[in-house]
């Protein structure tokens, strides 16, 4: 039986990537929206069948009376955005942007799934537990997870975008360069613009590399420039819709550590370096990091105490193929084992057509 549902999302990719991808499982055996704010915007394209709640962030103390007036008003037009739509599921990926469309489908009687990609449970997805059918994860270990609630605990395959899954994951290099690949998200960060760069310039005096690196719109220039005048071969960019190829090239990663990030970069098989951003909410990307850890499946670098000597010895290392790197790489193989996008939209359409 065909059922109305509504994904509700925004902000970063960290919380889009999985509506868009559960969208994607459910279009074909359901009516599907997505809501979302103005930043998610910039993540969905006219493919999506789209809604705006530009929910306001809870965040300066001297706004918050208008920031609630706001969230009430939103409350309501959500209330008659899921009663016009005749919605019999609101599926929350997280974050403030779910507020005004939880509080009104609890309103309404509407079924609320939650999904929560990273090992921390988000302290919106804690808010609503109790008036959810379903939370929706990848362990069953989430931290801050309130006791009793076992029951309602679903764990999944990680969400991996469809392309990735139809995208031929061998790619064949031209040359013996080593080719490390660095995501530092399009808003850039300093230690992936600044710090890395000079431990690159160190190593490929010694050995052939290559660079892929996303940075920030601003430091395009200033990197390109870098890599040019100490002769490395790279790529610089700040944006591609189709990331998996330019990953795939890679040998190795050096990434952040967000859920939707490390799922894909396990998927494709290639060795990651993560480097959680410190100020995290509640240090989730450090445990998203720690969950491929733990499984021998990637290396953890504190940002606090980069070291550059230090991370230009462990490269050297890694980039010579040590039994640890080809570790990682056969650990990561066995992961992913069943992980295919059939078996992970039999798992969802299962969860979402309970009665």
């Amino acid at each position: 039986m065909t059922k109305k549902i509504l994904i509700s999302t925004g902000g970063t990719g960290g919380h889009v990537i999985p509506a868009i991808t559960i969208y994607n499982h459910l279009k074909n055996n359901h009516e599907t929206l997505i809501s979302t704010d103005i930043r998610g915007l910039a993540y969905l394209d006219k493919n999506y069948n789209t809604v705006v709640i530009n929910t306001p962030k809870l965040t300066n103390f001297f706004l918050l009376p208008f920031s609630f007036i706001k969230i009430l008003f939103l409350t309501i037009k959500s209330f008659f955005l899921l009663k016009k739509n005749n919605i019999s599921i609101l599926i929350s990926t997280g974050g403030y942007m779910s507020l005004p469309l939880c509080l009104a489908a609890k309103i309404l009687g509407i079924k609320i799934y939650l999904i929560e990609p990273n090992m921390v449970i988000g302290r919106a997805n804690k808010f609503f537990l109790n008036f959810s059918e379903k939370l929706i994860c990848y362990s069953k270990n989430l931290i801050n997870l309130p006791t009793g609630i076992n029951q309602k605990l679903t764990t999944i395959k990680p969400l991996i975008r469809k392309e990735y899954y139809e995208t031929n994951t061998t790619y064949f290099k031209n040359d013996n360069s080593f080719t490390i690949v660095i995501i530092g998200g399009s808003q850039g960060a300093k230690i992936f613009d600044e710090l890395l760069n000079q431990s690159f310039a160190s190593i490929s005096k010694k050995i052939s590399i290559k660079i892929i690196h996303q940075t920030s719109e601003k430091n395009i220039n200033f990197l390109r420039n870098f890599y040019f005048q100490n002769n490395i071969e790279s790529k610089v960019f700040s944006f591609d819709y189709n990331l998996y190829e330019i990953l795939k090239q890679g040998d190795l990663c050096i990434t952040r550590a967000g859920a939707s990030s490390l799922a894909e970069l396990a998927f494709l098989n290639i060795p990651f370096v993560a480097i959680p951003l410190p100020s995290s909410k509640d240090n989730h990307q450090y445990e998203n990091a720690k969950y491929y850890k733990e499984q021998d499946c990637c290396w953890i670098i504190d940002q606090k105490s980069f070291d550059e000597q230090k991370f230009s010895k462990f490269l050297l290392t890694l980039i010579n193929k040590s039994e640890d790197y080809l570790m990682k790489k056969n650990n990561l193989q066995k992961l992913n084992y069943q992980n295919t996008w059939n078996n992970v939209n039999q798992n969802l359409l299962e969860i979402f057509n309970e009665n």
